[in-house]
């Protein structure tokens, strides 16, 4: 398969080379972008040591579909990227855990609603994965609006928390 098949909107997937890591680097230390993930790691989000961390990406997750997933999110018009998406089995949920981050200068675009359309027509279309579940902040009132646009179902709340699932089922029957 092509690394660069799956178009929606003004973006594409790109399955990120290794000399791709700039954007990532760029991405993971800007503390607007990673403000969500500052509980994790304090003060800012930011992930530390990230050159080792886009290491262990490119190894641990590029060419590992269906069991896991990562690429960028590339607008089409100028090759730009503009965030990423992934999703990894959890055998905990019966399903696979998923993510999507856009780049702070790039938000209010439309590019996250794009974005997790993507990524659920590869997990479900492409890979067959029979669920994404994904679980952020209930204040993050975008990322709750796009997946429930999508189709997920909100499933609970704990500790400030809300999560989502989504079926292959029910994706494939609102197609």
């Amino acid at each position: 398969m092509d690394r660069d098949v799956f178009t929606g909107g003004e973006l594409r997937l790109h399955i990120p080379h290794f000399d791709d890591g700039w954007f990532y680097l760029k991405m993971v230390s800007d503390p607007a972008t990673m403000a969500y993930n500052a509980p994790w790691f304090p003060p800012d989000g930011c992930i530390p040591d990230a050159k080792s961390a886009w290491a262990d990406l490119q190894a641990e997750w590029i060419g590992c579909e269906p069991k896991r997933f990562y690429a960028f999110l590339q607008r089409i018009s100028d090759g730009a990227f503009v965030g990423d998406v992934n999703y990894h089995c959890n055998a905990e949920q019966n399903g696979c855990d998923m993510g999507i981050v856009i780049y702070a200068p790039e938000r209010g675009k439309d590019f996250g609603k794009q974005g997790l359309r993507l990524l659920l027509d590869r997990a479900f279309i492409v890979d067959g994965v029979s669920r994404l579940h994904n679980e952020f902040e209930t204040v993050r009132d975008a990322a709750c609006h796009i997946h429930k646009a999508a189709g997920f179902r909100e499933i609970g709340t704990d500790n400030g928390s809300v999560k989502f699932e989504l079926t292959r089922e029910e994706y494939l029957s609102g197609l």
